[in-house]
C-alpha cells in the first residue's frame, strides 16, 4: 500500500475501538506501513495526522518493539506533532518506549535505543509538560521523565521544578500524577 492509499484509508477511521482495531490489524499484517503511518502522523495541522497517531498507538501498544526499526523517523518528527489529539498517543508511545527500556525484563529497546534517542524523548517530554497540552500527554511525559531522570542527572531537578511551579494551577488529574512523581523524587508533595 502506498502512503497515499494509507492516507485515504485513514479517512474512514474514527475514534471507536472497532475501527481503530480493524486498521491496526491491517498495519500489523503489513508492518511496512509503520513508517508511512509515522510520516502521516507527523503531518502537522492535517486532521488525518491524528488518526494516524491513534492507529500507531493502537497498533504498537503491546508491540512497542515494532517501532524500534523506525525509531529515528519517529523521534525525529516528534517536534512536528502539535495537535492535542496527536500529542497524546505520541507521548503514550514515548512512555511505552521508556518503560520497555527500563523494564527489569530484557527488552529489545535496551539494544535499540541510544543515549541520544533517550535525550530526544526527554526533550519532547519536557516540551509536552511545559506546553499547552492536555493532562494525559503531560502525565505520560511525567512518567517518562521520572524514569529517564534515573539515568540523566539533570532531569530530576528540572522535573521537580516544573511540577512544583505548575502544581497550583494544574487540574485534579495533573496534581494527582505530579504528587506521585514528587513523592518518588523524595520531595514533599503539595496537598
Amino acid at each position: 500500500m502506498t502512503k497515499e492509499r494509507l492516507y485515504e484509508a485513514l479517512n474512514y477511521v474514527d475514534a471507536t475501538r472497532e475501527k481503530r482495531g480493524k486498521m491496526a490489524k491491517r498495519v500489523l499484517s503489513s508492518p511496512e506501513l509503520i513508517p508511512l503511518l509515522i510520516e502521516i502522523a507527523q503531518m502537522n495541522d492535517d486532521p488525518v495526522s491524528c488518526k494516524a497517531s491513534w492507529i500507531l498507538e493502537f497498533t504498537l501498544k503491546s508491540r512497542i518493539q515494532q517501532l524500534l526499526p523506525h525509531i529515528d523517523l519517529f523521534l525525529g518528527g516528534l517536534d512536528k506533532v502539535q495537535l492535542d489529539s496527536s500529542v497524546r498517543p505520541m507521548s503514550k508511545l514515548c512512555e511505552s518506549l521508556v518503560l520497555a527500556y527500563y523494564s527489569r525484563k530484557k527488552h529489545p529497546a535496551r539494544e535499540a535505543l541510544s543515549e541520544g534517542h533517550l535525550e530526544q524523548i526527554a526533550t519532547a517530554c519536557f516540551d509536552w509538560l511545559i506546553g499547552e497540552h492536555k493532562v494525559a500527554a503531560k502525565a505520560y511525559a511525567m512518567t517518562s521523565l521520572y524514569h529517564l531522570g534515573n539515568q540523566f542527572a539533570w532531569i530530576h531537578p528540572e522535573l521537580r521544578l516544573v511540577l512544583e511551579q505548575n502544581y497550583a494551577s494544574g487540574s485534579a488529574a495533573y496534581k494527582a500524577r505530579a504528587r506521585q512523581v514528587l513523592e518518588k523524587l523524595g520531595g514533599r508533595s503539595r496537598q
